[in-house]
């Protein structure tokens, strides 16, 4: 059986990069895979997340999968808390990777900066709990953003060691599937910066729960150049807020970058804008408004999420008592 994991962090706006480069593709994957969909509440709190907002912000980033077209019924849809399996493997996991290669990990040093030493245990541990995620379930497959290859990769390496430490053929090797066009969404205001619900500007993302007002005014605002559309690739390899702006387009339209560039070539940006105002319109317009529907019954989302946890645990605790034995621990 190929069964798919994947999580985000409810840490608050979900925004159009998050909807382009992952939880879109995750409603094309339900019908072709087992899909287990998480809200990985236990990675959010690697730094600190006053714990209201925690709570919201899960039942938000609930809300805008399902008003994405992520079906709960079909798919496992929950919040990592929820899960003890998932601690208890990350503990394990520890005990099995190399802090050589958490060392290795491009992401900590990102996020950590120059105060690393004043950086939690579990930011630098992080990657761990990210293959106990994906591994308590056996997942075969993973849909990845170039940006997180590297913690596949070392899940992989986690797995195999644990493999070989052992004398067992125990977890599998996830693969990663990678998305090709409108992975990286960048930021409105810098073509050079992936588009992050981290960045103090507000108008540097279009947010799931942007109006149509809003969007349209994030859309108009966005940095672009005086220069006309080229009328191909090629003449936007100097121009990354541009080449931005036609790839949201393409991503949003399920064209190919090249074609949309064809269509306005010579045009101004100012006309330009005006229709991708219209589609971002047209796509996140529905979404927004079925968010706001599930938000206003944060019972009915809970209820979900429970029956999801309920359904992950079935699937988790086996594996996880399994391990135990596989590990040596007495379970009288």
């Amino acid at each position: 059986m190929q069964r798919i994991f994947s999580g985000v962090q409810p840490t608050g706006n979900l925004h159009l990069g998050n909807y382009l480069g992952a939880i879109r593709n995750w409603v094309r994957l339900q019908n072709q895979y087992e899909c287990i969909f998480c809200m990985v509440d236990q990675h959010a709190i690697t730094v600190w997340q006053d714990p209201k907002d925690l709570i919201r912000n899960t039942r938000e980033v609930a809300a805008g999968m399902i008003a994405a077209g992520i079906d709960p019924e079909k798919n496992i849809l929950f919040n990592q808390s929820t899960v003890p399996a998932h601690a208890q493997l990350a503990w394990i996991f520890n005990c099995v990777a190399r802090m050589g290669w958490l060392n290795r990990m491009t992401q900590f040093k990102e996020k950590a900066g120059k105060h690393k030493e004043n950086a939690s245990v579990g930011l630098f541990a992080y990657p761990n709990l990210m293959s106990a995620d994906i591994l308590v379930y056996k997942a075969t497959h993973v849909p990845v953003g170039e940006d997180q290859k590297q913690h596949l990769e070392l899940a992989r390496d986690t797995a195999q060691k644990f493999n070989n430490d052992y004398g067992v053929d125990f977890f599998p090797l996830p693969e990663p599937l990678i998305f090709g066009a409108a992975t990286r969404v960048m930021s409105l205001r810098d073509g050079a910066k992936k588009m992050s619900k981290s960045d103090e500007s507000d108008y540097s993302r279009i947010n799931m729960t942007d109006d149509a007002d809003t969007i349209a005014l994030k859309v108009r605002k966005a940095k672009t150049d005086l220069f006309p559309m080229p009328d191909t690739l090629e003449g936007l390899e100097d121009r990354p807020e541009a080449s931005n702006l036609l790839g949201i387009y393409a991503a949003l339209s399920d064209r190919d970058k090249a074609d949309v560039a064809a269509q306005f070539a010579g045009r101004q940006f100012s006309e330009f804008k005006a229709e991708l105002v219209d589609l971002a319109v047209s796509v996140l317009g529905p979404i927004n408004t079925e968010m706001k529907r599930l938000m206003d019954d944060t019972s009915h989302i809970d209820a979900i999420l429970k029956k999801g946890a309920e359904r992950a645990n079935a699937i988790a605790e086996p594996i996880i008592r399994d391990v135990y034995d596989i590990v040596g621990f007495l379970r009288p």
